[in-house]
């Protein structure tokens, strides 16, 4: 990707030079004399142009001619992938190329540039696990929540991409709100990256809103012992949560289970 923003650079560097060149050339009313064969040519600042435009196409071809004759070279002497690797690299440059143009699309905002840009990428290239996340991610830009909840599902088939496919979905689901099977995509999701802050973050949230309180003190307990939370405010936040737990628990006719709840939240007041 950096190397194909860094010729493209180059290309309206050389443009930019040329055109400067010209309307220098033609304010000075100057001519390009080139001398070839014994024959001079005077060229004026805009045919000069063009032929410096016309060569470099001309290079370029040539390049690309060059390459191909130097693969069927070695097919010839034996090397019987080298004409399937010729088009391999090209066909794979097209697609990187097209993936990182998609990734800025996804940035930009730009649903409808990045799902094209994610199916020329996914046509070029044999990485569907970076092509499908792109895919996913160009959808929700767009809106398309069914496709990207339909390729966020694909992505749990593969072990790199997993983590990302049941965090895609938990925000599909939160954004539903759906918060009961967000929980539980979001405990998945913990499972896989236990230090991941946003997933914490929002493992703690829907623990809290489903009123999970054990689950979400075991939350709170890892964030202090990971050292993502002060101790002090881990020890305030736990009480707090103890003391919910201890009503639920009452409220549920379980006095003793109650009490001790309301026991360890006490303590945890006086630390």
């Amino acid at each position: 990707m950096l190397l194909s923003l860094l010729k493209i650079l180059f290309f309206f560097a050389v443009v930019l030079a040329l055109a400067l060149g010209a309307v220098q050339l033609s304010e000075t009313g100057q001519v390009l004399r080139v001398e070839y064969g014994g024959i001079e040519y005077a060229l004026s600042p805009l045919k000069a142009l063009v032929a410096l435009f016309v060569l470099m196409i001309a290079a370029w071809l040539i390049f690309k001619l060059l390459g191909l004759a130097l693969a069927v070279l070695r097919f010839l002497v034996g090397d019987e992938t080298a004409i399937n690797r010729h088009f391999a690299r090209s066909r794979e440059r097209k697609g990187y190329a097209a993936f990182g143009e998609g990734m800025l699309a996804v940035a930009s905002g730009e649903g409808k540039l990045a799902q094209d840009k994610a199916a020329k990428a996914a046509k070029y290239l044999n990485q569907p696990h970076l092509t499908n996340l792109l895919a996913a991610q160009a959808a929700e830009t767009s809106g398309d929540t069914g496709k990207a909840i339909g390729i966020y599902r694909t992505l749990l088939d593969d072990d790199r991409t997993r983590f990302v496919g049941i965090r895609g979905l938990m925000r599909q689901k939160l954004a539903e709100g759906d918060t009961h099977k967000a929980l539980l995509l979001a405990q998945k999701a913990y499972a896989l990256k236990p230090r991941h802050k946003e997933v914490q973050d929002t493992l703690l949230d829907l623990q809290t809103r489903e009123q999970d309180w054990k689950g979400a003190r075991q939350t709170l307990k890892d964030k202090r012992t990971q050292g993502d939370l002060p101790k002090d405010v881990a020890l305030r936040r736990d009480a707090v949560l103890a003391l919910q737990e201890a009503s639920d628990v009452l409220a549920h006719g379980n006095s003793i289970s109650a009490r001790e709840a309301a026991i360890s939240a006490a303590k945890r007041r006086r630390t």
